[in-house]
This record gives structure tokens, sequence and C-alpha cells, in this order.
């Protein structure tokens, strides 16, 4: 590989970090202005939740070069299975704790 395109390949990767920095630092910042603005409490969850899900979009795409493309399709699958299977350990863990918690009233 010629000096060239080794050149134009780090300022491509230095840009894609640069640009995931800052939609990082973004959306961490909209959650906490969302709390300082006192909404609604429904409204608040709603967008912070919003923009975790996006926050986590940043992260996949620009830092851990996950992407649709064919050679990290595998790698995507692996994440979001093991999503999958923490969102059933947590979700079957707060179910079973809130109906104990009703059984106990």
């Amino acid at each position: 590989m010629s000096a060239e395109v080794e050149e134009q390949e780090k300022k491509r990767e230095l840009r894609s970090y640069i640009v995931g920095f800052v939609l990082a630092i973004s959306l961490t910042a909209l959650a906490f202005l969302v709390v300082a603005a006192d909404l609604q409490t429904s409204t608040a969850y709603v967008v912070i939740g919003i923009a975790a899900l996006a926050q986590v979009v940043v992260h996949f795409r620009f830092f851990l070069h996950i992407s649709w493309q064919r050679s990290t399709r595998d790698d995507l699958q692996l994440i979001l299975f093991t999503t999958l299977i923490i969102i059933l350990m947590a979700g079957g863990t707060i179910w079973i704790l809130n109906n104990l918690h009703h059984r106990m009233m």
C-alpha cells in the first residue's frame, strides 16, 4: 500500500472518530438538558431512552466499526444475540420480582 493511500485511510478514520465523538457528546448533553429542563417524567424517559439507543448505534458505528457490511455482519449478529439474552434475563428478573412483590402485599 502506498503512503498516500495509508494517509487517506488515517484521515478517514480520524474523521470517523471525531464525528462519533461529537455525536456522543451531543447525545449525552441532550440527556442532561432534558433532565435540567424538568420535563414531564414520561416525556423525559422517552427522550432519554431514544437518546440512549442512538448513543448505542453511534458507538457501534463510529467506535466499534460495526456496520451492515458483509464482513462485520457476524459481529453484529453476535452483539444483537447477546443483547437479546441480557434483555430476557433482566426482564425476567424484573417480572419475577414484581410478581413476588404483589404476592407479599
